[in-house]
């Protein structure tokens, strides 16, 4: 998946900002490891379009005019309080000659069999994974074939991921991401007319998410301060905006 998106440059004043937005852009800042600090903009028609394909796990050639363009990662994104509007961009510099984690979305095809033909339930613990790879393998999504689910003793669990060469899942192996419950039985079932409706919805998770520190070149470092103090103050400007409205 080759996807690009043009950013041109701006200034950081509230006039501009409100001009931007008359003019359907949407403000946004450029940081990495190798890069100085940008302010730029992008017309938001445009970055909606790259960011349903993208997401935040996909690499982005992002163009600067002339120069040549940088490979980055949706960082994140703010929205509007109330209109859920995006209001602001962070892009992300990804260094190509250096391992990345990212995290990637599990995405679930096929039937289970023991949903089907037992007439159970299918409990999905998790829908993303954090993983470790160069940023030429990094992968969009891992899928997961649920056919495996036969029977109400049968688990997917994170070891079960088959992944492309090169990537490292970062996360405890073991660690549950799919299968099917039982149906209720008729004791069951006249339990929590009486006691109320019961959660069976989750599965026992074994083991935890690991925490890490982001380290230089990850993705899920912090923000620059260059980056926080764009968008305190595009918080600022929305709180104005609702009092003059008022």
């Amino acid at each position: 998946m080759n996807l690009s998106l043009t950013a041109l440059n701006r200034t950081t004043s509230r006039t501009e900002k409100k001009k931007l937005r008359l003019e359907k852009k949407i403000p946004a800042v450029l940081y990495g490891p190798n890069i100085k600090p940008e302010t730029l903009a992008v017309a938001a028609i445009d970055f909606m379009r790259t960011y349903k394909a993208a997401g935040e796990s996909t690499l982005v050639d992002l163009v600067r005019g002339t120069e040549a363009p940088l490979k980055v990662l949706i960082q994140d994104i703010d929205r509007h309080p109330v209109t859920g509007e995006i209001i602001h961009v962070d892009f992300r510099q990804i260094p190509l000659d250096r391992k990345m984690r990212a995290t990637v979305g599990i995405s679930f095809v096929g039937e289970a069999a023991a949903v089907k033909e037992l007439g159970g339930t299918l409990v999905k613990a998790r829908d993303e994974v954090e993983v470790e790879c160069l940023p030429k393998d990094l992968v969009h999504e891992i899928k997961v074939d649920l056919s495996v689910l036969k029977t109400f003793d049968d688990v997917i669990r994170i070891k079960d991921l088959v992944l492309s060469a090169g990537v490292a899942i970062l996360e405890d192996m073991n660690e549950a991401l799919a299968k099917v419950t039982a149906p209720l039985t008729e004791e069951q079932l006249k339990a929590m007319e009486a006691t109320g409706p019961a959660d069976v919805s989750k599965i026992e998770v074994a083991g935890k998410k690991k925490e890490e520190e982001a380290a230089e070149g990850e993705v899920g470092a912090g923000e620059t301060g260059a980056a926080k103090g764009e968008k305190g103050e595009m918080q600022k400007e929305e709180k104005k905006e609702k009092k003059e409205k008022k």
